[in-house]
């Protein structure tokens, strides 16, 4: 079992374990033993945290002394990295971000040469010498050393950039706000975009800070204030982004997906009829999916299983309610900023305006409640939190859904319960949020 590596790579407080310097150099150590045969060549990727610069320069500390050769593209989103890693033919990507979480926390996600996230097996592997070269004690290779990886080659940022003109055609001149969080997309989405933009003046310490996906309602109100025809907003790294219609209604992942989904269909590109989402995926995603002929799979959370179910069933469209959107014909992983391109892109050549093409989807009432918990004890096995959850289960029974899960990145519980009736809903939510509490919670 994997003790580094989560759903999303490694996380956690930068400076602390496991982003201490130490363990930070010993990540670039065993990633660059672990790469394929032949010249080893790493890419680097950071968002705009004051602490992204120096483990970027720890981790290519690490690397050089495995005998990897490193290239900086700079600030530059986690699906841009992705992207440089499998057109310019690198060992590796890397990428130093935390995604949706305060400017504190960290994260390294590696991309393998294909562009893709490293499958489970590779993780534990380098887990296992992190740890043999954690036990062997002090090595003196704890301070960042020159060049800095900032600015990074803007060549790099520009040959992603020119490849997302090249993917989309015909956007019609919208009123346009875009929130870009402080974070990655500040410096890409304004080569992209003609919009207004919001939250784009990074300091180190405002990513994602009351802006961005994590406040979708933010992006909303200044639609509604600027009259604008839609908004978008982006999380940290920008491998997500959510929307608002022209009204100041958040527009999420889901609809997003059932606009792609139908507008594919339509185009005869939607491979094999099929749609695949998570178990957080609203029951009305589904039910509206249906009625057009879509079969919708579920996976677990986390778009790296997302991608996994897309590959076994040949989908082409899949995604997560959060705003991670995967169109495999086109991107390896979840891209905000293509995302954005092609929904601008549908709703130009439409004519409609963005509520209209997601008015279909009929949403069931839901609620999440999340709980901080000591320790990720197996759920079947504490029997309180178990038995409340078989209640709720037996109760909604063909009216609604629950689930229950484990952050993948966040010492949290995660309470999802949707049901046509709200009582029934929040009674039931509030039992196992309890339940959790009373046996596990911090």
């Amino acid at each position: 079992m994997r003790k580094l590596f989560g759903t999303d790579g490694i996380r956690g407080v930068a400076g602390e374990y496991p982003l201490d310097k130490k363990t930070v150099y010993a990540v670039g150590r065993a990633l660059g033993h672990h790469l394929p045969a032949g010249p080893k060549r790493i890419v680097i990727g950071q968002d705009t945290r004051e602490s992204s610069v120096w483990i970027a320069d720890l981790l290519a500390a690490g690397l050089r002394d495995s005998g990897v050769e490193t290239e900086s593209a700079g600030v530059i989103t986690t699906p841009g990295i992705a992207y440089l890693t499998h057109t310019q033919k690198f060992s590796a990507g890397v990428v130093l971000s935390a995604s949706h979480n305060p400017w504190h926390d960290n994260g390294i996600k590696v991309f393998g040469r294909d562009g893709y996230k490293l499958a489970d097996q590779v993780e534990l592997e380098i887990e296992e010498e992190i740890f043999s070269q954690l036990s062997a004690g002090p090595d003196g290779k704890e301070k960042p050393v020159s060049p800095s990886s900032l600015p990074g080659d803007a060549t790099l940022r520009e040959s992603y950039v020119q490849w997302l003109r090249t993917l989309v055609s015909g956007i019609s001149d919208l009123k346009v706000v875009v929130d870009c969080a402080n974070g990655a997309a500040s410096a890409l989405a304004p080569q992209l975009f003609h919009a207004e933009f919001t939250h784009n003046g990074p300091n180190g310490r405002n990513i994602n800070e009351n802006c961005g996906a994590l406040h979708p309602e933010v992006v909303a109100r200044e639609v509604i204030a600027r009259k604008a025809d839609l908004g978008i907003c982006f999380d940290g790294d920008a491998d997500r982004v959510l929307f608002a219609d022209h009204r100041g209604k958040v527009v999420n992942g889901d609809a997003v997906m059932l606009l792609l989904a139908r507008e594919m269909q339509r185009t005869g590109t939607l491979a094999g009829n099929t749609v695949v989402a998570t178990t957080m995926s609203n029951m009305g995603l589904e039910v509206a999916l249906r009625e057009l002929g879509i079969d919708m799979l579920r996976a677990p959370v986390g778009d790296k299983y997302v991608l996994e179910e897309m590959k076994k069933s040949g989908a082409v469209v899949g995604g997560e309610q959060s705003g991670h959107i995967i169109l495999s014909q086109l991107a390896t992983t979840g891209d905000g900023l293509l995302t954005a391109l092609k929904v601008l892109e549908v709703v130009s050549h439409s004519g409609k305006p963005l509520a209209e093409l997601v008015g279909n989807l009929k949403v069931f009432p839901q609620v999440i409640k999340n709980i901080k918990v000591r320790e990720k004890q197996p759920l079947a096995q504490i029997p309180a939190v178990q038995t409340s959850i078989e209640a709720a289960e037996r109760d909604l029974s063909g009216t609604g859904r629950v689930v229950v899960r484990y952050s993948g990145t966040e010492a949290l519980a995660r309470v999802m319960i949707e049901a046509e009736s709200r009582d029934k809903m929040e009674r039931h939510a509030k039992a196992i949020a309890e339940a959790i509490q009373q046996t596990i919670g911090a």
